[in-house]
């Protein structure tokens, strides 16, 4: 069963699995995040989550720029937010906790 953010029933349930992911904003579609990584955690964390979109089936955009790590997760088209974009987002959380726990 596919949920849907703009779906009555589910809505709650997704803004609250987003809001206890810090850091992460919603612009229009799709939700976003920033991270602060040098090369070798960006080089990390990209191909810990390509495996995991792979895995849910998403093509997240994941950029280096200006020496921080930008996301962006969902459609720039009509689609609404899906639970699996959500989860990408959870485990996106847990492989940055991870990449720059290895460097401590």
């Amino acid at each position: 069963m596919r949920a849907l953010w703009g779906s009555r029933m589910h809505r709650d349930y997704l803004s609250d699995a987003l809001t206890l992911l810090g850091g992460w904003t919603r612009e229009g579609q799709q939700i976003k995040r920033t991270l602060v990584l040098d090369d070798a955690q960006h080089a990390a964390l990209t191909e810990r989550v390509k495996v995991i979109a792979d895995a849910l089936h998403l093509r997240p955009e994941v950029r280096r720029l200006d020496g921080h790590t930008q996301i962006r997760i969902g459609s720039r088209d009509a689609d609404a937010l899906t639970e699996n974009e959500v989860t990408l987002a959870a485990r996106i959380e847990d492989v940055y906790r991870a990449v720059t726990d290895e460097r401590s």
